[in-house]
């Protein structure tokens, strides 16, 4: 008698894949600054944070909204979520570096440092580094940017089967899923705030990756 041959597991695909995708859409986030309207505050401290909230509370709403299709479509809004609430805090980041009188040096590298530093600080280590008072951005070659996105990419691949989980419960994993955005979104702003209330010396040559 023949063997049946066993099925694959269907969450390895997801997983492995996932990963390259996140990667490969961190990387087209990384690409360009986006521009603010903000100016210069002679508050940046408070005004940053009120933008924090605003768009914290943008994140959760538009992140509970894609987490509530159940089931098996769940999965297939899980990439666009992240997406468009890592445009949400890649314009929070500009808008705070504006309120600092950074926008004019703000670059890529700082950018994707913010947004990934409390989930994936391993990866972004390249990026940022404290040297006493000062914070030196180094400017990453094309070649070191994308082994950086690919790193954070398996980072952020880790939480996604939590994120496909809350997917099978409609309106409580809505709930938490908009939560986390929430949570997620004023963790960048705090390390933005961090960032920009300091010193930062930009590299003026590449890192060769």
């Amino acid at each position: 008698m023949a063997t049946r041959k066993k099925p694959a597991i269907e969450t390895e695909v997801p997983d492995a894949s996932g990963s390259h995708l996140i990667g490969q859409a961190i990387l087209s986030l990384a690409g360009r600054v986006p521009a603010s309207k903000e100016r210069i505050s002679q508050t940046p401290a408070d005004d940053a944070r009120k933008k924090a909230n605003a768009a914290a509370a943008k994140a959760a709403l538009a992140a509970g909204a894609m987490a509530l299709p159940p089931g098996p479509l769940g999965w297939l809004t899980i990439l666009p979520e992240m997406v468009g609430v890592w445009k949400i805090q890649k314009q929070l980041v500009a808008d705070i570096a504006a309120l600092y009188g950074k926008q004019p040096t703000l670059t890529p590298e700082q950018v994707v440092y913010c947004l990934f530093q409390h989930t994936a600080a391993l990866g972004v280590r390249d990026l940022v580094v404290r040297v006493g008072q000062r914070t030196l951005v180094r400017r990453a070659s094309p070649l070191l940017i994308r082994a950086i996105t690919r790193r954070i990419g398996a980072k952020v691949a880790q939480r996604v089967l939590g994120k496909g989980v809350a997917r099978w419960v409609p309106i409580v994993g809505a709930v938490g899923v908009g939560a986390y955005a929430y949570y997620d979104t004023a963790q960048v702003a705090a390390t933005a705030i961090d960032l920009f209330e300091g010193v930062i010396e930009v590299e003026a040559v590449e890192v060769d990756g």
